[in-house]
C-alpha cells in the first residue's frame, strides 16, 4: 500500500501546528517553508484537513491555521482518512470473471478470497492507526529527536506564530 505525500505533510503540519501558544496560528507559507513543500500543494491539504475538522482555519491579518481539536483527539487515521478518503486501499474488481476461464457470474458463490484477506489487512492498519493519536506521535519524536532540531522547531513556531 502507498499512501500519498500529502498524508505525511498533513501529519507533519498537524504536529507542528500542535506545538502552537492557545488561541494562535501559523500561516500556510511557514509551513510550507517548515517542510520544504510547495505552499499551492500544502494548501490543498490544509483545506482538506480543514474541512474535515482536524484544523481551523482563521482569515485576517492574523489568520492562518490551527488544530481545531486537541493533539490527544486527532489520531492517524483521522488524518489518512481526511487526505486519502475513506474507500479502502485495495479495491477488487473481480478480474477472476474475466478472461477465457471465466465461468458465468453465479458460479462465483463465495466471496473472493484475495479481497477477503486485503480487507482484514485494511482493517487492521486501520485499528493502528486509530489508537495512535497525534499527541503519542509528538511524545515519541520529542523523547528521541536530537536537541537541535527539537531547539529548531521550537523557534521557528515562536517566530511564525500569529496573535
Amino acid at each position: 500500500m502507498k499512501l500519498s505525500e500529502g498524508v505525511e505533510a498533513a501529519i507533519h503540519c498537524a504536529t507542528l501546528l500542535a506545538q502552537l501558544e492557545e488561541g494562535r496560528t501559523m500561516p500556510a507559507s511557514a509551513l510550507a517553508e517548515y517542510h520544504g513543500l510547495s505552499p499551492s500543494y500544502l494548501l490543498k491539504h490544509l483545506k482538506t484537513l480543514a474541512a474535515a475538522g482536524i484544523l481551523e482555519s482563521v482569515s485576517g491579518p492574523h489568520g492562518g491555521y490551527r488544530l481545531a481539536l486537541s493533539a490527544d483527539a486527532i489520531t492517524l487515521l483521522d488524518v489518512v482518512l481526511a487526505i486519502e478518503g475513506p474507500k479502502p486501499a485495495f479495491r477488487c474488481a473481480e478480474i477472476r470473471q474475466r478472461g477465457p476461464g471465466a465461468l458465468e457470474p453465479r458460479a462465483y458463490t463465495r466471496p473472493c478470497g484475495i479481497n477477503a484477506a486485503m480487507l482484514r489487512a485494511e482493517q487492521a492498519y486501520r485499528a493502528e492507526l486509530r489508537k495512535t493519536r497525534l499527541s503519542d506521535v509528538i511524545a515519541d519524536y520529542q523523547a528521541g529527536a536530537d536537541p537541535r532540531a527539537l531547539a529548531f522547531g521550537c523557534a521557528f513556531v515562536e517566530r511564525h506564530q500569529r496573535p
